[in-house]
């Protein structure tokens, strides 16, 4: 078919064909693929073309004639505008199924894996799930405002119940925006870098229901926060620890490295697959706790333990997945390049009365070298890499150790398929993979792989 070129703001009939991992539609017109937000697969309607790229554009459904069964109507007023859920339009069934593929696709084309993935493992709930929030503060003009980014922009978009978040997060923001207002705390701007209140942080330990404010500044308010203490911690009882962040920085950042403890604990606390974790507000902790025990025990499941196995857990921070498989191998070796992160690993270890685990703060590299040096060779890696996936020499130093398997969890299915890729031509082969959906509507999903060692490879 010959290719014309689109014409901005021209509207043009088209039929939706597939949907991506972010819940854009894709249709071609004129030979061109455009890209439409909050459609569905089979959906027809009227285009606008708003940009258009040398070999793609995007536009926006004005005019529906056919609408998916699969669609259903968004229960959040400010969907349309906030850039948090890109899939609150269509049945979690159908999210589930287009995630499902995405993944398949990716290890597919990227990885070179020609068979499927096992069934997806959605999450039990799908609203209310998150147990950390943090709301960029900004001013209308008159106000404090709160609420969430517009999608790929820094534009606050007021929303003082989001569905993902537990309702005490709502109601807690609200209260604390009310009092900043009161007492004369200027919201930030990142344009000017002027202002005092960058972001307010909640975290909250679901088993336990123990909950920490942190007021994320770009300087020391302290004082001005010492009358709102008392009327906060009287108003909500689960609040036990509040915190203040200093950013100084001029980017987008959201935390500096600084904390200060304003009232209560240092951390709060959480139960994780049995185990006890306490959580700073620099500590990563998954936000979907429930989701993430499953997720850990599929973990476990690819890993299967026997009870005489070392393992190493790479990328270990703070010690959650190791540890929670530590009482099924004989030793666990975690390796963590940050030294705070290392410590409070360490002390989860002790917490929990763990005596067969030891952290090493190194890089892979380095860590490798001395696991040489002692003749450790590990049965089984774990690895959680962040969300550009393992540098080519981690992968190296992985497979120098020649452990029988790798068990990899991973954000990102194209870095993952990526690194699946690589490890194959070091001599492993993936041998199952399944995608588990810890962040329900929104674009995000998590891949568990397990990779066996090819012999005389």
């Amino acid at each position: 078919m010959e290719q014309f070129t689109l014409k901005k703001n021209a509207c043009y009939q088209a039929e939706i064909l597939s949907v991506t991992g972010e819940g854009f539609g894709i249709c071609r017109i004129n030979g061109m693929v455009v890209f439409v937000p909050q459609t569905l697969t089979g959906e027809l309607c009227d285009v606008k073309i708003v940009k258009v790229l040398s070999r793609y554009a995007y536009g926006i459904a004005t005019l529906f004639h056919r609408t998916s069964p699969e669609r259903i109507q968004p229960e959040c007023p400010v969907y349309r505008q906030c850039g948090g859920c890109c899939f609150r339009h269509l049945s979690y069934r159908e999210e589930l199924r287009i995630k499902e593929a995405m993944v398949q696709e990716a290890f597919k084309r990227i990885g070179g894996i020609s068979f499927p993935p096992e069934p997806i493992l959605g999450s039990e709930r799908i609203s209310g799930y998150r147990n950390k929030a943090q709301y960029p503060v900004g001013s209308d003009g008159k106000s404090i405002i709160y609420g969430f980014y517009a999608n790929r922009s820094h534009r606050i978009i007021p929303c003082q119940d989001c569905a993902l978040q537990p309702p005490v997060f709502s109601d807690i923001a609200r209260y604390t925006a009310d009092q900043m207002q009161r007492l004369g705390v200027l919201p930030y701007s990142e344009k000017t870098g002027r202002g005092e209140l960058r972001h307010l942080y909640l975290r909250m330990g679901e088993a336990t229901g123990e909950i920490m404010l942190c007021f994320v500044a770009s300087h020391d308010i302290s004082k001005k926060l010492c009358s709102l203490i008392p009327e906060l911690v009287e108003h909500f009882p689960k609040i036990k620890s509040i915190v203040l962040n200093l950013n100084l920085r001029r980017d987008n950042v959201i935390l500096g490295k600084d904390c200060k403890t304003l009232w209560g604990k240092d951390t709060i606390s959480d139960i994780l697959c049995g185990l006890q974790f306490h959580i700073s507000p620099l500590s990563f902790y998954q936000v979907n706790r429930l989701q993430a025990e499953r997720l850990y025990q599929l973990a476990r499941e690819y890993a299967s333990l026997g009870g005489s196995e070392t393992v190493i857990d790479l990328y270990c921070g703070v010690g959650t997945i190791g540890l929670s498989m530590a009482g099924q191998c004989r030793r666990l070796i975690g390796v963590e390049i940050v030294p705070e992160a290392v410590e409070n690993a360490k002390e989860n270890a002790v917490r929990n009365g763990i005596t067969n685990a030891e952290f090493i703060c190194a890089d892979a590299k380095a860590a490798v070298k001395e696991l040489e040096k002692r003749g450790t060779r590990p049965d089984v890696v774990l690895l959680d890499p962040p969300r550009k996936g393992c540098d080519s020499a981690v992968i190296d130093d992985v497979t120098t150790m020649q452990p029988g398997k790798i068990v990899m969890i991973s954000c990102n299915p194209s870095t993952a398929a990526r690194d699946c890729r690589l490890f194959e031509e070091r001599g492993y082969r993936v041998s199952r993979y399944r995608a588990v959906d810890l962040f329900p509507r929104t674009g995000h999903v998590e891949t568990v792989v397990l990779m066996s060692r090819v012999e005389g490879k």
